[in-house]
């Protein structure tokens, strides 16, 4: 059976996740609408058997009228989530919407009050928490063999974090908000996940400023720079380093458009200590000016009879028994988009549009992720702890 898409906002991940992900579990997709600003970009992303038929329409509703729906992706720029997300809500058409799902309290409010009545299904892009690495953990936990999980130790050294300032929208404050709401939203999910219980309070702190931003002219790229023989980010030094996300010419990273700490922009690093209602607590930081094999993602949960670790670069996960002589590493298949969490979501939402599952990352664990990253944004600018809000709460 031929399932019909409508897209909003037809960008590099959306058109990856349809054609590497999507079509891998349902070959017989079809792109009908897609409501998108830049229409010669997103043309030019549509697979072939798409570029005949599919329409382009001016809006969401206009492309829901017009075409027979039986799904809706959402994957316009992050402060658009919400509300492309809100309108969605009203139609009875399962939802995939990317994260965040929202950018500001203003956002997250909203779009928990117009699905508190919602009759349609959404699945959030929470890839983390369905890899197959992280479900293995799971089980672990699950199983008992590390007794009740008291603490959580998360890191995300970013290999390519590079891309948050040189791509324009990416470093984009006005947009992107920070790299809690960018990045951390999927780890602060996966260790609420994992830890069985909701984060509820935080304390947070950020280096912004410190390595990329700087006083270079506004509009700058490397093609217009006299400095890429000496500057480590110009093309032909990350290629030559093999220490960069593009070898491209790309926008500097280290010119007044990347924002200021006092105007806002995104953060050098970042860390936070959360709380968890069950009176768990960790720590998480990410740091994006890590480069080649210094990437690590991943988390060491403990408990009073075991540790239990693993990393999603190294596909490994490894329990060690607290009581006994004995440990147990397990390994996961390499090369898999977002660690194998994409190929399970899409397996998740085409069941959801067939009626055969419910979401794996629902609506609400999107919103409670943006809550904590809010909290965790607001904490790194006053210095204070933050209570977390929890969804319900206006109730």
């Amino acid at each position: 059976m031929m399932l019909r898409i409508g897209v909003v906002g037809y960008g590099l991940r959306i058109s990856t996740f349809v054609k590497s992900c999507l079509r891998e579990v349902q070959p017989d997709i079809r792109i009908s609408g897609i409501v998108d600003t830049n229409e010669e970009v997103a043309l030019s992303r549509l697979a072939e058997c798409d570029q005949r038929d599919t329409k382009f329409y001016k809006d969401l509703q206009e492309m829901v009228i017009n075409c027979k729906l039986d799904a809706i992706l959402i994957g316009t720029s992050c402060n658009m989530h919400t509300p492309y997300a809100i309108e969605a809500s009203k139609y009875d058409i399962p939802i995939f919407l990317e994260k965040p799902v929202a950018v500001s309290m203003k956002q997250a409010l909203e779009l928990e009050e117009a699905f508190e009545n919602a009759k349609c299904e959404v699945l959030v892009s929470f890839p983390l928490r369905v890899s197959p690495l992280c479900q293995e953990t799971w089980k672990f936990i699950q199983n008992d063999s590390i007794g009740h999980p008291e603490h959580i130790d998360a890191v995300n050294y970013v290999p390519y974090g590079t891309v948050y300032w040189d791509i324009a929208t990416y470093r984009n404050f006005a947009i992107t908000q920070g790299l809690f709401l960018q990045k951390a939203t999927h780890d602060f999910d996966y260790m609420a996940y994992l830890m069985k219980s909701k984060i509820v309070r935080v304390g947070a702190m950020w280096n912004r400023g410190r390595i990329f931003g700087g006083k270079r002219p506004s509009g700058l790229r490397c093609s217009k720079c006299e400095e890429t023989a000496c500057c480590l980010e110009s093309p032909q030094n990350r290629k030559k380093n093999g220490s960069g996300w593009t070898t491209e010419d790309h926008e500097c990273v280290f010119n007044v458009d990347c924002g200021s700490p006092e105007q806002g922009m995104n953060e050098d690093c970042s860390s936070a200590i959360v709380e968890f209602a069950s009176g768990a607590h960790g720590v998480y930081s990410q740091i994006f000016f890590s480069r080649r094999d210094a990437a690590k993602r991943g988390a060491v949960i403990s408990g009073y009879h075991g540790t239990l670790s693993f990393d999603w670069y190294k596909n490994e996960a490894r329990l060690v028994r607290h009581h006994a002589p004995f440990s147990d590493v397990i390994s996961a298949d390499s090369n898999l988009a977002h660690f194998g969490g994409d190929q399970e979501l899409a397996r998740n939402f085409i069941a959801m549009v067939q009626g055969k599952e419910r979401p794996k990352a629902t609506i609400w664990e999107g919103i409670q992720s943006v809550y904590t990253c809010l909290a965790a944004k607001e904490s790194a600018e006053k210095g204070n702890f933050i209570k977390v809000r929890q969804v319900g709460e206006m109730r």
